[in-house]
């Protein structure tokens, strides 16, 4: 089990951060990059996993620019509002959350590398970190949403990218991800026989399957990169 600490970005905005701490000396550090539903248990089982895996993990409140506290589940109703949360985040001034995904990596930087791993919005967020942010070893983003739309696949990552999408992703469409992948030569993509979401066990989405064989590349991946 961890605990929440306050992180202080660089414009000096103050959030919290779920902070889980490995048994023993920890080999490196993992932020963890919440979905449209906040900090919510899931997040934080996936923080104490990374934990249990020998490393800091840390998952910063990315939607606490527009409201703390957030901590949804999945119905329908909690999805409408966790994606108005979502796009309010996305509103704002540029650097908006990224400046706390920083802070989270800088704070994580005590541990030694830093891998980077983030689902759904999450998982876009972790893409555009693997460009624009300092002290990162390796970045994993899980089917992000938007990630191989628009603008986004022409990004330059600084950081090896190792993500994962499901060919049944009606967010993502096939035909982007092969897109995406074109585009991206040099970036590890994974497309599993799964729906959006399916590394969480807390959604009907859930394939147990998938989420194990992309854990072990996760993990695998963060083991040659962050230690």
């Amino acid at each position: 089990m961890g605990l929440f600490v306050d992180l202080t970005a660089a414009d000096g905005f103050v959030f919290p951060a779920y902070v889980a701490e490995p048994a023993g000396k920890p080999k490196g550090a993992i932020v963890v990059v919440q979905e449209i539903f906040g900090v919510n248990a899931h997040i934080r089982a996936v923080a104490d996993g990374y934990a249990a895996q020998g490393y800091l993990a840390v998952a910063p409140a990315t939607f606490h620019r527009v409201l703390p506290g957030v901590e949804l589940g999945y119905t329908e109703d909690d999805m409408k509002v966790g994606f108005g949360y979502k796009t309010a985040v996305e509103a704002l001034p540029a650097s908006g959350v990224l400046q706390d995904l920083q802070a989270a990596v800088d704070y994580a930087a005590r541990a030694g590398n830093v891998g980077i791993v983030g689902y759904c919005w999450g998982g876009l967020l972790t893409w555009r970190a693997a460009e624009q942010l300092t002290g990162l070893a390796a970045a994993v983003p899980y089917y992000g949403g938007g990630m191989t739309a628009g603008d986004e696949p022409a990004r330059k990552p600084q950081v090896p990218v190792l993500a994962h999408f499901g060919d049944q992703d009606h967010w993502i469409p096939l035909d982007t991800v092969e897109a995406f992948k074109a585009a991206q030569p040099g970036v590890e993509v994974h497309v599993y026989a799964a729906n959006h979401g399916f590394n969480c066990d807390h959604r009907a989405s859930y394939n147990q399957p998938a989420a194990a064989l992309a854990l072990q590349r996760t993990l695998a991946f963060f083991a040659r990169h962050v230690g």
